[in-house]
Formats: structure tokens, C-alpha cells, sequence
């Protein structure tokens, strides 16, 4: 039932532009993460509703997700993007040269932990695709970046369903970042002045808007 549903929900996807399927596809052979389908269909409505000015993104990989957003986003949307492995940011700057987004997107390469503090606010969507287990770490830094109004997109937040194991069913070695994404999910749900959905898609994702500064 369920793998039938994400077959019939992925044949009603339109089909992206070629430069950017190329993208997609050169990043899934290469086992570089990529959003999904319904990821992308949701923010692609999320683009259309927000209509953001400024995109922060955290975890370019190779740069997929930023030219998406610039593609499906208002044709003068800017989106700052960080990505810390170097090789992929190269890449990632690479495909943003190669289509002449270099004006709408601007890369910094380096951990988030250390960037994050640097940026000044504030951003209209905040699209999180890193490493989970700091999701919650950096949740200070996402709240104070955000205005009355932002939305904060979290992807991979229900791990495929492990979230939903007992902790004695995970395996130890994944057991801190069960624990720190639990708690983060819990804190977008229970902190005044967030509303905040989870959903099953892909991966999970969480939708937070801040209705209060």
C-alpha cells in the first residue's frame, strides 16, 4: 500500500528542467543526497505562497536544492547556502556557475556551527538538509535568523521511520542522533511563538512558521 502510493505520488510530478534533472541525476549515480520528489513538490508550494526575498539553506551538497529554489522561487530570490565538505561545494559552485546563478546564490564553504553566528538576520525560508544530529544545535541560531512570518523547512527529520523506534531498537552507533532529533522536533512543537507541522514525507520533514518575534 504504502510503496504503491509513493509510485503513484511520484508519477504526478512534473518533470524538472533539464539543467537541473541533469543535476539530480549526476548527484543520485554519485550517491550525493538529494531532495525527493514530494520534497520538492512541497516546496515548490511553499515558494509560491512565501514568496521569499531571502533563502538561508544549510548543506548545499552540489548545489541541487539553491538552484531549485532559484528556479521555482520569485526571479529575484537570493539564497545564501553552506556546505562544509569542500569537494561537494566545489561542485556545488560549479553548477551554479555553470547555469549563471552566481548573482542569486552565494556559497560559503565551512561549518555551519561557526557560519551561522556571522550572518546577520533575517531570512524569509530557511531550508535545513545537513546533519541531523545538529539540527538541534543549531536551533538558536535558526530561531534568531527567522522573522515574524519565516518559515523554517527541516528535512529528514523522521529518518525513515527510525524516529519512531524505541531507543532499544536503534542501533547504538545512531542513538545520539535519535535522541537529538527527537528532542529537536520536540522543541519546534513546544516552543512558544513556533507552529509547527511534521510530516511523512520522504524522509519526514518538519514545517515550522515563527508567529511571534
Amino acid at each position: 500500500m504504502e510503496e504503491n502510493m509513493q509510485i503513484f505520488l511520484s508519477s504526478l510530478q512534473e518533470d524538472l528542467p533539464d539543467c537541473l534533472d541533469r543535476i539530480w541525476l549526476r548527484a543520485r549515480m554519485d550517491q550525493v543526497p538529494v531532495i525527493r520528489d514530494q520534497v520538492q513538490s512541497l516546496l515548490k508550494v511553499l515558494l509560491a505562497l512565501q514568496k521569499p526575498e531571502r533563502i538561508l539553506e544549510i548543506g548545499t551538497a552540489t548545489g541541487f536544492s539553491a538552484l531549485f529554489m532559484c528556479e521555482y522561487g520569485p526571479t529575484d530570490v537570493q539564497v545564501t547556502t553552506i556546505e562544509k565538505d569542500e569537494k561537494r561545494a566545489a561542485q556545488a559552485a560549479a553548477n551554479i556557475a555553470d547555469l549563471g546563478r552566481q548573482g542569486q546564490i552565494h556559497l560559503l564553504t565551512g561549518d555551519a556551527s561557526r557560519i551561522l553566528p556571522s550572518l546577520s538576520p533575517s531570512f524569509d525560508l530557511i531550508f535545513m538538509d545537513a546533519a541531523k544530529g545538529q539540527y538541534i544545535r543549531w536551533l538558536p541560531d535558526m530561531l534568531r535568523l527567522m522573522h515574524t512570518g519565516s518559515v523554517l523547512v527541516s528535512d529528514n527529520c523522521l529518518r525513515g521511520g527510525d524516529i519512531l523506534e524505541s531507543h532499544f531498537l536503534v542501533e547504538r552507533r545512531d542513538r545520539t542522533i535519535f535522541h537529538r532529533m527527537r528532542e529537536y522536533l520536540y522543541s519546534l512543537t513546544h516552543t512558544p511563538g513556533l507552529r509547527t507541522t511534521v510530516l511523512p514525507t520522504g524522509d519526514g520533514v518538519s514545517v515550522t512558521v515563527k508567529v511571534e518575534p
